[in-house]
């Protein structure tokens, strides 16, 4: 891309950002335990993305390589698919088997709650430095198709640095493992490819991710000081336990019908070599 291209890419600037499935002040969308203005600014701790033709930027350019490379597992791709779909929706399909309880609004209001107002704190806190930097992603910058053409239009006047997408991932990775320690590491797991499927997809450089991780972990931190966060999470959690009936490990995972994803038994997604008891459709099988 030529610096002109850059120049008018970068003139285009979006006031609001895209990432709107959970901002809002109603029981649909969550109320957020923030404003953007109380949040922690993004500009003031994070360096500036790589500079074009960087050795940094280099880097980027590696895993951009990589994330085309992942696109032929086909398994791999389908999940970087799923995960381009920003909202409540996908985090409880895709996280919700891992954690080891199905959240839904008439079962487990107390868990749907908490969800929703965290996620609606996440939708803001990266967008000034969105704005900020305006960033061009990597789809623009190759001039390439992404795994979600049918989201390209929309992003392109929205910029890369950070990645909401993983804030958002990763925020929700860190709640869950508050919900259920002992599967911790799975859910970890699954927040970190959740950001990775960014990157595979084409829409976020690696430096994008990675800011968007930070971005999370800031953005956690600062929730423990706040008290309706704090009550809200006691109440998810003795909802987790009531449900469980006190177990604090996974005896059978609850996927959500019809789907043909397996897990393990712990909850972590089986691939095609897995062997022993899965968890497919709903029921137990055993694959020799």
């Amino acid at each position: 891309m030529s610096k002109i291209s850059r120049f008018i890419f970068a003139t285009i600037v979006v006031l609001c950002g895209t990432m709107t499935a959970f901002a809002g002040q109603d029981e649909v969308n969550g109320h957020a335990y923030f404003t953007q203005e109380e949040l922690p600014n993004m500009v003031n701790f994070l360096p500036p993305p790589p500079e074009f033709e960087s050795s940094r930027f280099a880097a980027d350019q590696t895993q951009y390589l990589w994330g085309i490379r992942q696109r032929q597992d086909e398994e791999r791709a389908a999940m970087a698919i799923r995960d381009a779909v920003y909202g409540m929706q996908t985090i409880i399909q895709e996280f919700c088997p891992i954690l080891g309880l199905m959240i839904t609004k008439e079962d487990t209001p107390e868990l749907y709650t908490l969800l929703q107002d965290v996620g609606a704190t996440c939708d803001s806190i990266s967008n000034r430095a969105k704005e900020k930097y305006m960033r061009t992603r990597p789809f623009v910058y190759y001039n390439q198709q992404t795994l979600v053409p049918e989201q390209e239009e929309e992003h392109i006047t929205n910029g890369s640095y950070p990645s909401g997408h993983t804030v958002l991932g990763w925020t929700m990775a860190l709640l869950m493992s508050d919900i259920n320690p002992a599967v911790a590491d799975a859910l970890l797991a699954r927040g970190y490819e959740y950001g990775q499927s960014r990157v595979i997809a084409g829409y976020h450089w690696q430096s994008d991710v990675d800011a968007g991780r930070l971005g999370a972990s800031v953005l956690y931190a600062k929730l423990q000081g706040n008290e309706r966060f704090r009550d809200q999470l006691a109440k998810a959690q003795q909802e987790f336990r009531d449900k469980t009936q006190g177990s604090s490990r996974v005896k059978e995972v609850i996927v959500p019908v019809g789907t043909s994803r397996a897990y393990t038994i712990t909850g972590v997604p089986a691939t095609s070599e897995t062997r022993g008891i899965i968890i497919q459709d709903g029921k137990k099988m055993l694959r020799p």
